[in-house]
Protein backbone atom coordinates (compact mmCIF):
# COMPACT_ATOMS: atom_id res chain seq x y z
CA UNK A 1 0.00 0.00 0.00
CA UNK A 2 1.12 3.31 -0.59
CA UNK A 3 1.00 6.04 1.78
CA UNK A 4 1.85 8.82 -0.70
CA UNK A 5 1.80 8.67 -4.73
CA UNK A 6 3.09 11.16 -6.42
CA UNK A 7 3.21 12.10 -9.93
CA UNK A 8 4.67 14.24 -12.57
CA UNK A 9 4.21 16.86 -9.47
CA UNK A 10 4.72 20.62 -10.75
CA UNK A 11 4.73 24.30 -9.43
CA UNK A 12 5.97 27.24 -10.27
CA UNK A 13 6.05 30.83 -8.83
CA UNK A 14 4.88 33.60 -10.71
CA UNK A 15 6.68 37.33 -9.71
CA UNK A 16 7.33 40.30 -11.58
CA UNK A 17 10.80 39.13 -12.13
CA UNK A 18 9.65 36.24 -14.16
CA UNK A 19 8.54 32.46 -13.62
CA UNK A 20 10.44 30.10 -10.81
CA UNK A 21 10.24 26.39 -11.56
CA UNK A 22 9.62 25.18 -7.87
CA UNK A 23 8.54 21.02 -8.55
CA UNK A 24 9.45 19.82 -12.15
CA UNK A 25 7.61 16.78 -12.60
CA UNK A 26 8.24 15.11 -9.66
CA UNK A 27 7.13 11.58 -9.07
CA UNK A 28 7.69 10.04 -5.40
CA UNK A 29 5.95 7.04 -3.80
CA UNK A 30 6.25 6.04 0.07
CA UNK A 31 4.92 2.87 1.30
CA UNK A 32 2.80 2.61 4.54
CA UNK A 33 4.62 2.17 7.73
CA UNK A 34 8.11 3.30 6.18
CA UNK A 35 10.14 6.15 7.34
CA UNK A 36 11.11 8.36 4.18
CA UNK A 37 13.98 10.93 4.24
CA UNK A 38 13.19 14.02 2.21
CA UNK A 39 16.91 16.23 1.67
CA UNK A 40 17.66 18.62 -0.64
CA UNK A 41 19.86 22.23 -0.50
CA UNK A 42 17.43 25.36 0.38
CA UNK A 43 15.07 25.94 -2.85
CA UNK A 44 15.36 23.22 -3.93
CA UNK A 45 11.55 22.81 -4.02
CA UNK A 46 11.71 20.47 -1.06
CA UNK A 47 9.65 22.42 1.17
CA UNK A 48 6.86 23.44 -1.92
CA UNK A 49 6.65 19.78 -2.04
CA UNK A 50 5.50 19.03 1.24
CA UNK A 51 3.07 21.59 1.69
CA UNK A 52 1.42 20.37 -1.53
CA UNK A 53 1.76 17.01 0.39
CA UNK A 54 0.10 18.12 3.66
CA UNK A 55 -3.03 20.21 1.30
CA UNK A 56 -1.47 24.06 2.29
CA UNK A 57 -0.51 24.64 -1.12
CA UNK A 58 -2.00 23.86 -3.93
CA UNK A 59 -0.62 22.16 -7.30
CA UNK A 60 0.28 23.34 -11.16
CA UNK A 61 -0.29 19.71 -12.34
CA UNK A 62 0.52 16.00 -11.76
CA UNK A 63 -1.34 13.87 -9.76
CA UNK A 64 -0.92 13.83 -5.81
CA UNK A 65 -2.50 10.87 -3.36
CA UNK A 66 -2.25 10.96 0.15
CA UNK A 67 -3.56 8.19 2.29
CA UNK A 68 -5.69 7.74 -0.78
CA UNK A 69 -6.93 11.44 -1.32
CA UNK A 70 -6.10 14.46 -2.95
CA UNK A 71 -5.05 16.60 -0.34
CA UNK A 72 -6.14 19.36 -2.30
CA UNK A 73 -9.66 18.40 -1.87
CA UNK A 74 -9.54 16.10 1.68
CA UNK A 75 -11.56 17.25 4.16
CA UNK A 76 -10.90 17.87 7.83
CA UNK A 77 -11.72 13.55 8.59
CA UNK A 78 -8.29 13.18 6.06
CA UNK A 79 -7.01 15.77 8.38
CA UNK A 80 -7.15 14.09 11.64
CA UNK A 81 -5.20 11.14 10.20
CA UNK A 82 -2.36 13.08 9.40
CA UNK A 83 0.24 14.81 12.23
CA UNK A 84 2.73 17.81 11.18
CA UNK A 85 5.30 19.39 13.01
CA UNK A 86 6.33 22.36 11.27
CA UNK A 87 10.21 24.08 11.10
CA UNK A 88 8.72 26.52 13.57
CA UNK A 89 5.76 28.12 15.36
CA UNK A 90 5.31 30.99 17.56
CA UNK A 91 1.30 30.05 18.96
CA UNK A 92 0.04 29.13 21.97
CA UNK A 93 2.88 31.17 23.80
CA UNK A 94 0.52 31.80 26.58
CA UNK A 95 -0.75 28.04 27.09
CA UNK A 96 1.19 25.62 29.29
CA UNK A 97 2.60 22.72 27.97
CA UNK A 98 -0.50 20.59 29.16
CA UNK A 99 -3.01 23.19 28.03
CA UNK A 100 -1.56 23.29 24.41
CA UNK A 101 -1.29 19.27 24.14
CA UNK A 102 -5.13 19.10 25.60
CA UNK A 103 -6.31 21.97 22.97
CA UNK A 104 -4.92 19.98 20.08
CA UNK A 105 -6.35 16.32 21.64
CA UNK A 106 -9.96 17.90 21.49
CA UNK A 107 -9.14 18.01 17.61
CA UNK A 108 -8.45 14.16 17.74
CA UNK A 109 -11.16 11.76 17.61
CA UNK A 110 -8.62 8.98 19.28
CA UNK A 111 -5.93 10.88 20.74
CA UNK A 112 -3.05 9.56 23.02
CA UNK A 113 -3.45 10.21 26.68
CA UNK A 114 -1.42 13.56 27.85
CA UNK A 115 0.66 11.22 30.00
CA UNK A 116 2.46 9.61 27.38
CA UNK A 117 2.72 12.38 25.40
CA UNK A 118 4.55 14.05 27.85
CA UNK A 119 6.93 11.15 28.77
CA UNK A 120 7.29 10.22 24.76
CA UNK A 121 8.90 13.80 24.08
CA UNK A 122 10.53 14.38 27.40
CA UNK A 123 8.42 17.16 28.80
CA UNK A 124 7.04 16.04 32.33
CA UNK A 125 8.93 17.80 34.38
CA UNK A 126 7.69 21.08 32.11
CA UNK A 127 3.98 20.41 31.64
CA UNK A 128 2.94 23.48 33.50
CA UNK A 129 5.64 26.13 31.80
CA UNK A 130 3.88 28.40 29.03
CA UNK A 131 5.40 28.11 25.78
CA UNK A 132 6.80 31.55 26.30
CA UNK A 133 9.11 29.67 28.95
CA UNK A 134 10.66 27.18 27.27
CA UNK A 135 13.46 26.97 25.83
CA UNK A 136 14.30 26.35 21.60
CA UNK A 137 15.17 23.22 22.37
CA UNK A 138 11.96 22.17 25.01
CA UNK A 139 9.78 24.46 22.26
CA UNK A 140 10.79 21.49 19.48
CA UNK A 141 9.77 19.04 21.86
CA UNK A 142 6.43 20.33 22.45
CA UNK A 143 5.67 21.16 18.50
CA UNK A 144 6.51 17.11 18.32
CA UNK A 145 4.19 16.45 20.98
CA UNK A 146 1.49 18.08 19.21
CA UNK A 147 2.22 16.36 16.08
CA UNK A 148 1.72 13.03 17.34
CA UNK A 149 -0.98 13.81 19.81
CA UNK A 150 -3.55 12.97 17.03
CA UNK A 151 -2.15 9.31 17.05
CA UNK A 152 -1.34 10.49 12.92
CA UNK A 153 -1.35 7.25 10.38
CA UNK A 154 1.30 10.03 8.65
CA UNK A 155 3.50 12.12 9.56
CA UNK A 156 5.35 15.57 8.62
CA UNK A 157 8.92 15.99 10.53
CA UNK A 158 10.36 19.20 9.34
CA UNK A 159 13.68 19.80 10.69
CA UNK A 160 12.56 18.15 14.11
CA UNK A 161 15.72 18.38 16.52
CA UNK A 162 16.34 21.66 15.68
CA UNK A 163 17.52 23.18 18.97
CA UNK A 164 18.48 19.36 20.45
CA UNK A 165 21.24 18.76 22.19
CA UNK A 166 22.95 15.20 21.33
CA UNK A 167 21.00 13.10 24.31
CA UNK A 168 17.06 15.16 23.71
CA UNK A 169 18.42 13.50 19.49
CA UNK A 170 18.69 10.07 20.92
CA UNK A 171 16.17 10.00 22.83
CA UNK A 172 13.73 11.55 19.41
CA UNK A 173 15.24 9.01 17.22
CA UNK A 174 14.51 6.49 19.98
CA UNK A 175 10.58 7.95 19.98
CA UNK A 176 10.69 7.75 16.29
CA UNK A 177 11.41 4.06 15.99
CA UNK A 178 8.29 3.52 18.41
CA UNK A 179 5.92 5.11 15.99
CA UNK A 180 7.20 3.42 13.18
CA UNK A 181 6.80 0.29 15.05
CA UNK A 182 3.26 1.31 15.72
CA UNK A 183 3.16 1.24 11.95
CA UNK A 184 3.20 4.97 11.08
CA UNK A 185 4.45 6.45 8.48
CA UNK A 186 7.17 9.02 8.51
CA UNK A 187 7.94 12.29 5.87
CA UNK A 188 11.12 13.82 7.60
CA UNK A 189 12.80 16.59 6.14
CA UNK A 190 16.10 17.17 8.20
CA UNK A 191 19.62 18.77 7.33
CA UNK A 192 21.36 16.17 10.31
CA UNK A 193 22.39 13.71 7.32
CA UNK A 194 23.53 11.57 10.42
CA UNK A 195 20.12 11.70 11.31
CA UNK A 196 18.45 10.53 7.99
CA UNK A 197 20.74 7.89 8.10
CA UNK A 198 19.79 6.51 11.21
CA UNK A 199 15.87 6.88 11.05
CA UNK A 200 15.32 6.77 6.93
CA UNK A 201 14.43 3.52 5.23
CA UNK A 202 14.59 5.43 2.03
CA UNK A 203 16.61 8.69 0.96
CA UNK A 204 14.96 11.08 -1.51
CA UNK A 205 16.91 13.74 -2.95
CA UNK A 206 15.57 16.61 -4.85
CA UNK A 207 16.92 19.20 -6.49
CA UNK A 208 15.96 21.97 -9.01
CA UNK A 209 12.18 20.93 -8.07
CA UNK A 210 13.57 17.50 -9.40
CA UNK A 211 14.28 13.84 -7.99
CA UNK A 212 17.49 13.19 -8.67
CA UNK A 213 18.73 9.95 -5.98
CA UNK A 214 16.19 7.61 -4.58
CA UNK A 215 17.50 4.74 -2.32
CA UNK A 216 18.25 3.31 1.01
CA UNK A 217 21.05 4.94 2.93
CA UNK A 218 23.73 2.52 2.20
CA UNK A 219 22.83 2.50 -1.13
CA UNK A 220 23.29 6.13 -1.46
CA UNK A 221 26.75 5.83 0.36
CA UNK A 222 27.99 3.30 -2.22
CA UNK A 223 27.91 5.78 -5.05
CA UNK A 224 30.75 6.98 -3.48
CA UNK A 225 33.33 4.54 -3.88
CA UNK A 226 36.60 6.34 -2.81
CA UNK A 227 37.57 5.91 1.44
CA UNK A 228 39.93 7.84 2.78
CA UNK A 229 42.66 6.02 3.99
CA UNK A 230 45.00 8.95 6.55
CA UNK A 231 47.94 9.00 8.51
CA UNK A 232 50.82 10.82 10.39
CA UNK A 233 53.99 10.60 8.46
CA UNK A 234 57.86 10.80 10.19
CA UNK A 235 57.62 14.70 9.61
CA UNK A 236 54.03 15.31 11.67
CA UNK A 237 52.21 15.79 8.83
CA UNK A 238 49.30 14.55 8.73
CA UNK A 239 49.15 13.10 4.62
CA UNK A 240 45.68 11.75 3.10
CA UNK A 241 44.98 9.08 0.20
CA UNK A 242 41.58 8.43 -1.58
CA UNK A 243 41.19 5.29 -3.60
CA UNK A 244 38.64 2.64 -4.01
CA UNK A 245 40.89 -0.12 -2.70
CA UNK A 246 41.79 1.17 0.93
CA UNK A 247 43.09 -2.78 2.49
CA UNK A 248 45.35 -2.18 -0.49
CA UNK A 249 46.34 0.83 0.05
CA UNK A 250 47.18 0.38 3.50
CA UNK A 251 49.39 -3.20 2.32
CA UNK A 252 51.41 -0.83 0.43
CA UNK A 253 51.73 1.73 3.16
CA UNK A 254 53.44 -1.39 6.35
CA UNK A 255 55.43 -2.46 3.52
CA UNK A 256 56.98 1.34 2.91
CA UNK A 257 57.01 1.98 6.42
CA UNK A 258 58.02 -0.63 8.96
CA UNK A 259 56.21 -0.31 12.35
CA UNK A 260 53.49 1.54 13.05
CA UNK A 261 51.68 4.16 11.46
CA UNK A 262 50.85 6.71 13.25
CA UNK A 263 46.86 7.80 13.65
CA UNK A 264 46.33 5.34 10.68
CA UNK A 265 42.52 5.34 9.39
CA UNK A 266 39.91 4.67 7.41
CA UNK A 267 37.31 6.74 6.51
CA UNK A 268 34.26 5.16 4.14
CA UNK A 269 31.95 7.25 2.47
CA UNK A 270 28.96 8.68 4.64
CA UNK A 271 25.59 9.75 3.00
CA UNK A 272 26.80 13.39 3.97
CA UNK A 273 29.65 12.61 1.48
CA UNK A 274 27.33 11.10 -1.10
CA UNK A 275 24.01 13.95 -0.77
CA UNK A 276 27.07 16.84 -1.31
CA UNK A 277 28.33 15.10 -4.37
CA UNK A 278 24.93 14.96 -5.58
CA UNK A 279 24.29 18.47 -5.40
CA UNK A 280 27.65 19.86 -5.89
CA UNK A 281 27.81 23.28 -4.68
CA UNK A 282 23.92 24.20 -4.55
CA UNK A 283 23.54 23.70 -0.75
CA UNK A 284 22.57 27.32 0.43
Amino acid sequence: MSAVEVIGLTKTYHSKSGATQAVDGLDLHIDVGEIFALLGPNGAGKSTTIEILEGYRQRDGGEVRVLGLDPQRADSGWRSRIGIVLQSTKDLTELTVAESLATFAALYPDPRPMSEVLDLVGLGEHADQRGSQLSGGLRRRLDVGLGIIGRPELLFLDEPTTGFDPEARRHFWSMIDGLRAEGTTILLTTHYLDEAEALADRVGVISNGKLIALDTPRGLRGRQTLARVSYRDASGQIVEIESDTPTQVVRDLTKAHPGELAELTITRPSLEDAYLAMIGNDDG
